[in-house]
């Protein structure tokens, strides 16, 4: 099992990224699959996760209204579309998946088990 997290980068406030996430040993059509995040001196937050089983989604409050998160089953990626960003959102992205639940905002509120390498998003002022 992995997840690979790409696109990351630099972005000026107000601007957008979205990040992908490629899994393999596993497909995208039961499990919990979703976003956290990592700012420096602060705790990991569940960003934003998604039920592959039922198509519930969770959003942290922060990223409400902006924030998008997606999958394409067939090229077995999750994405995420991050809109109108504010230095807050600067920090090491990571994807995470937990097999073993369908829940997205138990995965959300959880410790995954499994993670991928993460990637910075730098949103500057």
């Amino acid at each position: 099992v992995q997840l690979q997290a790409s696109g990351g980068g630099l972005v000026q406030a107000g601007g957008s990224l979205t990040l992908s996430c490629a899994v393999s040993g596993f497909t995208l059509d039961r499990p919990a699959v979703g976003w956290f995040r990592q700012a420096p001196g602060k705790e990991r937050e569940g960003v934003s996760c998604l039920s592959t089983w039922n198509d519930i989604v969770h959003y942290a409050d922060s990223v409400k209204g902006r924030f998008t998160i997606s999958r394409d089953t067939a090229k077995n990626t999750v994405y995420l579309q991050m809109n109108d960003l504010i230095p807050e959102d600067t920090a090491v992205y990571y994807c995470a998946a937990d097999l073993g639940h369908t829940s997205s905002y138990y995965l959300c509120n959880s410790h995954p088990s499994t993670w991928g390498a993460g990637t910075l998003v730098t949103v500057s002022s």
